[in-house]
């Protein structure tokens, strides 16, 4: 932190001695009467790569030249389209390539890998969660047990921070675990959480976990991207992510799920089936009795499109080009300058008007901002000054600046925009 410095031009050296600034280029910076926005949203929809308008063309134009045979026919062929995708996904979190499959979007990932996944028997019945996770997740748990038959009041063991604090300690997730060794039958636990920030140690829940007996899953939604991941040789179970926040592929994206290895041609595990998830070489046979292929790809259920496969092989191809340690390193240094910068602004006043809830030790790009006085006004007038920010009811605000297209100067002059606010409500 005392490597910072509170001033425009030590920001402008950071970002010219930034090894990866030629990447902004690559994507389209939101503009308001010909003036580049402040977009911190990244951990939200991230923003859109120069790219990806002719890779959905190509696609476009080999449906119209080809129709339905645009699958096994023309410059790149739908059937084999998903190829193109597993290994740089794989690279970015941290698995082989045969254990990726891209299908679907998040919350119906995580039902069907609980079918596989989640398999109550006596007492090994409860899922270790965190609590207050995104209330997809949430809806998604207590519906899935209840269509189990169980009771989701009597089988979700969720872990709480401790009284006063905002974030949730890693050694009471570990006794969490170990108290209810004797009844768990599954950890989902996320990996980033999303409205505090907090990067989780999911390489201990797994270890932890699977000592327990449980099987253990996570929702990579805020971390694929964001954080490194080695999800292979952490020994992850299963995971699920989007691929909007960011990877960068686009509103609605195509989501993605891990499967590690041992799984693939396990004939006892449960699932949902589907024709797309047939092993590839006798798809088209139309055999009554579901054969899984031998990899991820036999979690498929339907027909994926090739537009959203598009969508997201267009910001694939750019994470192709980066060092990922690079990328990683950049997130955290954005986000650890943008902290240096709000406690600068607090020193100025008696009582702070800005408490900062993500763990400096324990984060990725993202920062969350408790505001203690005139948040949502304070937040309104970002807004109005071309600063793309994300409000949490009651009192958050949370900024997620991009390593791949934010830079050093625009924490710095959010920071300054802030500070002017924060300075306007003072007296109020």
């Amino acid at each position: 932190m005392e490597l910072f410095k509170n001033d425009i031009g030590f920001a402008k050296q950071l970002d010219e001695t930034d090894p990866l600034k030629k990447f902004r280029e690559a994507f389209i910076i939101p503009e308001r009467n010909g003036k580049e926005q402040i977009y911190f949203l990244g951990n939200s929809l991230g923003l859109q790569p120069k790219t990806v308008t002719a890779h959905l063309q190509q696609v476009l134009t080999q449906w119209s030249q080809w129709g339905v045979e645009g699958f096994t026919k023309g410059e790149q062929p739908w059937w084999y389209y998903h190829d193109q995708l597993t290994e740089p996904l794989a690279r970015i979190v941290g698995a082989l390539p045969h254990e990726i499959v891209v299908m679907n979007q998040l919350t119906v990932n995580l039902h069907l890998l609980m079918v596989s996944f989640y398999q109550p028997e006596g007492k090994r019945n409860k899922i270790l969660c965190e609590a207050k996770a995104f209330p997809s997740d949430q809806y998604m748990l207590e519906t899935h047990i209840k269509q189990r038959g169980l009771d989701p009041q009597e089988i979700l063991v969720e872990v709480q921070p401790r009284s006063g604090e905002p974030t949730i300690t890693h050694d009471d997730i570990i006794q969490a675990i170990e108290q209810h060794a004797d009844s768990l039958a599954l950890v989902l636990w996320g990996g980033v959480n999303y409205y505090t920030g907090q990067v989780f140690n999911m390489q201990a829940i797994t270890q932890a976990a699977q000592k327990a007996g449980a099987k253990v899953g996570f929702d990579l939604a805020h971390a694929t991207g964001n954080v490194p991941l080695q999800l292979h040789d952490w020994n992850v179970d299963f995971a699920c992510w989007c691929s909007y926040k960011y990877l960068n592929s686009g509103p609605g994206a195509v989501g993605g799920s891990y499967i590690h290895e041992r799984y693939h041609r396990d004939a006892s595990l449960q699932r949902f089936a589907g024709w797309w998830g047939y092993e590839r070489n006798a798809q088209f046979k139309m055999h009554k009795d579901f054969v899984p292929a031998p990899t991820a790809e036999g979690w498929q259920l339907s027909t994926p499109s090739p537009l959203l496969y598009a969508a997201h092989k267009a910001s694939l191809k750019i994470f192709s080009q980066v060092n990922l340690q690079e990328l990683f390193k950049k997130g955290q240094a954005l986000s650890s300058y943008l902290i240096y910068l709000v406690r600068d602004i607090n020193r100025q006043y008696n009582a702070p008007f800005i408490k900062i809830i993500t763990p400096e030790n324990e984060k990725g790009s993202q920062v969350s901002m408790l505001m203690l006085k005139k948040g949502k006004e304070i937040f309104d007038t970002l807004s109005l000054k071309g600063i793309f920010a994300d409000w949490r009811e009651p009192d958050v605000i949370r900024i997620a600046p991009a390593p791949f297209y934010n830079t050093f100067e625009e924490v710095y002059l959010f920071a300054e925009a802030l500070a002017q606010a924060c300075k306007q409500y003072s007296d109020v």
